[in-house]
């Protein structure tokens, strides 16, 4: 049985945001992780974390959370709707980048950490991941969400943008060029990979937006609790998986 299939056992336990086609194949395998350590005040770290879309129903579970995240204006919307949800007390937010992690975050302290559209942004992620995984506890779980490449590709050829379709899906690093927004995108093998090479088991691969970018809006919010049954239950199953949006790697640091 994966997170995703226990997703209706601990929905029950933690008051979460409702799931929508963007987020509920993340939000399962995180319920899912919560139940497993029920009981536990965990401490969270989310990089990248923005307004606190995650951090603060982390904290309204009861979990302390460190959002790290290089805009000001994202940190204080952050600090602004945590006081207006209660939890001011267990969210703390941080200025800095990615690349900086190392120096802003104590060695194996703690036990969850979020790196969500980061990955694909810094100069390098290698020493990202690293620092992750000193951040991390032994034992210690890991949520890391990344661009995919095949997406992007089909995106850019459905749109009639044959010649960039083709870069993007050439490139080893699933770029279009100097213009693009992004550093890289990934496959599921790369983006295990490059969790493996820093020491990270990664355990579950899923796609997130599988069908959600790709249908009219019309369908997506006529349907969405039909929508969102359909991308958890693709999300593990290649090619769907591997034609998502973005990938969602769930990975341990060795207990």
């Amino acid at each position: 049985m994966t997170r995703l299939d226990r997703v209706e056992q601990t929905s029950a336990r933690f008051t979460g945001p409702p799931l929508t086609p963007r987020t509920a194949v993340i939000w399962s395998v995180l319920r899912a992780e919560l139940e497993r350590r029920a009981g536990d005040r965990l401490t969270v770290l989310d990089v990248g974390g923005g307004t606190g879309g995650f951090a603060v129903p982390l904290a309204q579970a009861g979990h302390g959370v460190t959002v790290v995240d290089a805009s000001p204006d994202a940190l204080a919307a952050l600090t602004r709707r945590a006081a207006e949800s209660g939890v001011a007390d267990r969210v703390r937010a941080v200025q800095g980048d990615g690349d900086a992690l190392a120096g802003l975050v104590e060695p194996a302290s703690v036990d969850l950490v979020l790196c969500h559209s980061v990955l694909e942004v810094v100069d390098d992620p290698a020493p990202v991941v690293a620092a992750l995984v000193t951040a991390l506890r032994p034992g210690g779980a890991a949520s890391v969400l990344v661009a995919g490449q095949a997406a992007a590709a089909l995106g850019r050829a459905m749109n009639g943008h044959l010649d960039v379709a083709a870069a993007l899906a050439a490139d080893p690093a699933g770029t279009a060029g100097p213009r693009d927004t992004l550093r890289r995108r990934y496959d599921a093998d790369r983006a295990a990979a490059l969790l493996a090479a820093a020491g990270l088991t990664v355990e579950e691969i899923h796609g997130v937006r599988v069908l959600a970018d790709l249908l009219p809006a019309a369908v997506a919010d006529g349907q969405q609790a039909a929508l969102v049954e359909l991308e958890r239950a693709l999300a593990a199953r290649p090619p769907y998986r591997d034609l998502a949006a973005q990938l969602h790697l769930f990975a341990r640091r060795p207990a």
